[in-house]
Formats: structure tokens, sequence, C-alpha cells
């Protein structure tokens, strides 16, 4: 077994544990405690009353998916020829010895849940994976945790310049209905055929359709991309039309719509906040947003969308947004244990808590004082980085 003693600890879902400790063995999380531990533990870091906390959880980038200055080489990450690809899967372009997998641990991530741009309507699976491992097979948590859509100025972009359909917000939104719609019918020709094989022939399969099943049924959620208000809607009425289970991804002008956002019951993952208005739809882009939402009931996480943010200032984006009013603890816990909920992967991270995986982080400061740095991080029960 292994510890960390006379820390500060702040789990994420309780009060902050004055002089506590952490215990470890084989990866989980045995005990989280005050004083002193009732186990012998031979390994033992003194944490000298200094912070310790869950691993960073980012909820939505695109590390690993376009190499760190690299160019066409390392782009991965958009399969901009088909509006439609649902089957490409992120574990499959993930390129875990990019030297920003150190910087994510540098700064104490060490989950990401990481997948397809948004070239696409439909662009592929993301995984939530650690941001240590051999390859990438030994890092996921969970693939596919998420069917990335997305809507707005990007894929009206990428096939205007293809001179393809989509071209207008109409067909981007038509399109998905249309696949969700033929998805339902494999789905059904499928559970005829196995209810009654000899009257119901299987359909051909289908690994586009195929995936979306799971998508249709719940098990996957759809990550939504829409900065708008009115793709936002757009993601809404859908989602409703087909009861999906689903995140709006981004979602700059939400704070537009709170009420809204709130009545339907939203769950938003937003951001990047630490950035420019690089196109005609950040227009609205405020850094208040996270705490607007926020005040009003929505629950948020937030994302840097690496490489727009580096992944290293996740904790930046939320120091930042703890100060233009979402507050330290809701801003915390918007990058550990809501990063984690919002991508239900809250039974393995996000918060230190007795059976979880044991990634932890131990700071020289409190970790959202731009001053603090990061002494120690732990990744399933072993020291990933030491400053």
């Amino acid at each position: 077994m292994k510890a960390i003693v006379n820390a500060r600890i702040l789990t994420m879902v309780g009060d902050e544990i004055e002089n506590g400790f952490i215990i470890w063995n084989k990866g989980k999380i045995v005990e989280v405690g005050s004083g002193e531990p009732s186990y012998k533990v031979q390994d033992v870091i003194d944490a000298n009353g200094n912070f310790v906390l869950p691993g960073f959880v980012d909820p939505h980038c695109h590390i690993g998916m376009w190499g760190d200055g690299v160019g066409f080489e390392g782009e991965d990450g958009n399969e901009s020829v088909d509006p439609i690809t649902p089957h490409l899967r992120a574990i499959d372009s993930i390129y875990c010895d990019d030297y920003c997998f150190v910087e994510a641990r540098q700064a104490g991530v060490t989950t990401v849940v990481t997948g397809p741009g948004s070239a696409n309507i439909l662009g592929g699976q993301f995984a939530a994976i650690k941001t240590f491992g051999r390859y990438v097979d030994e890092m996921i948590i969970k693939a596919p945790c998420a069917v990335k859509a997305a809507l707005g100025e990007n894929p009206k972009n990428v096939y205007h310049e293809k001179k393809q359909s989509p071209i207008t917000r109409m067909a981007s939104a038509a399109l998905l209905r249309e696949t969700l719609f033929r998805a339902q019918e494999y789905d059904s020709a499928i559970t005829l055929h196995e209810t009654s094989p000899e009257d119901n022939t299987a359909p051909d399969f289908d690994i586009r359709l195929d995936v979306l099943r799971n998508v249709l049924s719940g098990e996957v959620p759809l990550k939504i991309h829409a900065h708008r208000t009115d793709d936002i809607a757009t993601a809404i009425r859908i989602a409703e039309e087909f009861s999906l289970e689903y995140t709006i991804e981004h979602c700059t002008e939400g704070y537009l719509i709170a009420d809204v956002l709130v009545e339907k019951g939203v769950k938003a993952i937003v951001g990047p906040i630490l950035c420019d208005r690089s196109k005609i739809e950040l227009k609205n882009l405020n850094i208040k947003a996270p705490g607007i939402l926020s005040k009003k009931g929505v629950k948020i996480a937030l994302m840097t969308d690496h490489p727009v943010t580096p992944i290293q200032h996740l904790s930046l984006c939320a120091a930042i947004a703890a100060r233009e009013g979402l507050g330290e603890v809701e801003a915390l816990k918007a990058i550990t244990i809501y990063a984690a909920e919002l991508n239900n992967i809250e039974d393995r991270v996000g918060s230190l808590e007795t059976g979880k995986d044991a990634d932890i982080v131990l700071f020289d400061g409190h970790p959202l004082d731009l001053k603090s740095k990061v002494l120690t991080t732990i990744i399933n029960g072993e020291i990933v980085y030491e400053a």
C-alpha cells in the first residue's frame, strides 16, 4: 500500500479535509480520511500541508488527434470527405507519444476525453483515456464514451468548399435527422430478425448505422458541437425527437438562453474560454458564461478544446471562470467530478473516493492560484511526474 499524508485534501465530493491522508493499493483508492492512516503503509509521501486533489479531467479536447507542431502528417481528427462518419474511432488516431501528453501530466491533467473535430455532421467516436500509458489501449477508460455531432459554421464551411451538402444549417439538421431515422429502421429490422428469423431477413450490415444503434438506445451519448443559440436549439430539438442522451459542447451562446437550458435539463461542456474570436459564431464569446450558466442551474464542465487552448492550461481556464463568477469550488468541480459525470466516467475518476482510480495531484499551493505548481502527479497509483 502507498499513501499521501499531512495533506489538505479536496475530494471534490465533500468538505476540505485538514491533515488528511489518502491510501491506495493496486491502482485503487483504499481510504481517504484525516489524522493517522488506519493501515500500515511503507511507501509514504509527506504533503507537508499542501493541497491534494483528484487528477484533472478535460471533458472535451483533441489531444493526440492533431500532432503538436507536425502539420498535415499529424492531422488525424477530421475525415472531411463525407459528412456522416460515426464509425470512425478516436483510438485509431491517437498518438500517445505526442509531447502534449507530457505537458498534461505536468499540469495535473490525468484524464482526457478526446476525439474527432467538427468538420462532419457525425464525426466519429470519442474516447476517455488516461494521459499516461505505453500505447492507447492501455490508457482507455471508456471507448466509445460518445459520438461526436456538429452543427453550425464548421460543417457549412467544409462542405461549401466542396460544393456539396450541407452548406446550410437546414441541411445539417436534415442530414443528422435522416441518419438517425435510418438507424432506427436498421435497428428495427435487426430486432425483427432476432425475434422472428423465419419471417424477417436480417438487413445488410451497415457499420455507420450499427454504431448509432447504441446512440438511439441511450447507451452512448451524442456530444453535439453547437456555439450559437440557434444551433443549440436545433441540437435540443433533434435530441428530444429521438430521446437521445446528449451534451452541448462549447455552448458559447448558451448563457443567452440559460433559462431554456435549465428547462430542458441541458448539460453543457463549456469552452474554450481562453481563445480569440476566430470565427463569426464566436462573436458573443464571454468569459463570464460559465458563471452565468452555473448560477442559473445548468450543470457545466470546462474544456480546453486542445489544441485551441493547450491542455496544460485547463486549470488556468478554471481560474479565469472562478474569477468571473463561477467561484473556486464550482470551477474545480468543472474540471474534476462534473467533467467526469458529463462523460459517464465518474465511477473511475473525478474525485478522491474509496474504490476509484488513484489519480492524484499534489500542488505546492491552491490549485487555482496561478503561482502554484504541480509537485507530483499520480495515475493509476503510480507517480508519472515529479517536479
